[in-house]
């Protein structure tokens, strides 16, 4: 007797981001799985399938977000272990924003290397792949010994740029020299100059930014801040008003991860920035909704990369080369 084994593909999130999970899962057609998260009174953590998932392409959609960043990553972790005690064919974590990703290397002596630490707990809770938006550096990928498939969100962002008028007169800009490479890739896409803000930072004194001078020409010209990440907004508040000095017309600013640590919202509704656009790797709550930001969605891009793995079909080719760096 010949078996036939159908592919089956099972979809679950943890509880950081369940609008984005939800999206996505609808943009491919499928029912978000019960994971029946529960947390006792002693604050641990607890997972039990609410189905078999045995044989199943298991995806687990967590973003690595606040107000504890920890207990996401938990989450997530004592999810993937009960996928593989559940007998999962193939687990693959999403994390739309990968946590510590800044803590990727010794700056200092008698430092962690977080983002290595966080890589070795998802091996270690039984992950099989791994798929994130944008990390803070493309070498995140080496702390994995599977596969990992990083996204960009840089096309969402291009039609927004050309969506935002005329691009002629737009220079695309760095809030420092880290950002370069993506700056010039933005750039290239919409044909813009680009520019760079030379930041200082005070030894010793944690996100706290000065910005010093600007790096080519910005007089009448309308100017986008491009950065991977905006946190307390400090670098990006004060490269938009060393731009407005030096001349620029218009200063938005855009990234793919709105952290939005305090004071982020307070220093961005009092900036000279005209416009933030951020997408939805992070949830933004409530209270830290105002007029200037704008949020684009990620789902149909995450959506599309999850469809690829289930099918064994190559990411970067149904991307097109744009969309995985």
């Amino acid at each position: 007797m010949e078996l036939v084994t159908k592919k089956k593909l099972e979809l679950y999130s943890g509880d950081s981001h369940p609008e984005l999970a939800q999206e996505i899962a609808e943009h491919l057609g499928v029912e978000l799985g019960e994971p029946n998260l529960r947390q006792f009174a002693n604050g641990e953590l607890h997972c039990r399938y609410g189905e078999s998932i045995r044989g199943a392409d298991v995806f687990i959609i967590q973003t690595h977000a606040g107000p504890n960043v920890n207990d996401a990553l938990m989450q997530q972790l004592i999810m993937i272990d009960a996928a593989k005690r559940a007998s999962a064919k193939r687990i693959t974590a999403v994390c739309p924003y990968y946590g510590y990703a800044r803590q990727d290397r010794k700056a200092e002596g008698r430092e962690p290397i977080t983002a290595k630490l966080v890589a070795d707990l998802l091996s270690a809770a039984g992950v099989d792949r791994v798929v994130s938006v944008d990390l803070h550096t493309g070498q995140i990928q080496g702390f994995f010994d599977m596969p990992v498939d990083h996204l960009t969100a840089l096309p969402i962002l291009v039609d927004r740029c050309r969506d935002s008028g005329d691009v002629d007169d737009l220079v695309i800009v760095s809030p420092d020299a880290g950002g370069a490479k993506a700056v010039t890739r933005l750039a290239n896409h919409l044909g813009a100059d680009i520019a760079f803000v030379n930041k200082l930072r005070p030894k010793g004194v944690a996100n706290t930014v000065v910005a010093a001078n600007v790096i080519g020409n910005v007089d009448g010209k309308r100017c986008i801040l491009f950065d991977d990440m905006i946190d307390t907004a400090g670098t990006i508040v004060a490269a938009a008003d060393l731009l407005k000095a030096e001349g620029a017309t218009e200063v938005w600013a855009m990234a793919t991860h709105g952290v939005l640590s305090d004071p982020a919202i307070e220093r961005l509704k009092n900036s000279s920035l005209e416009r933030v656009v951020l997408t939805n790797t992070l949830p933004l709550p409530p209270e830290k909704q105002i007029d200037k930001i704008e949020v684009l969605s990620i789902a149909p891009l995450v959506a599309d990369a999850i469809s690829a793995v289930f099918e064994d079909e190559s990411v970067s080719e149904i991307f097109g080369g744009e969309n995985q760096k």
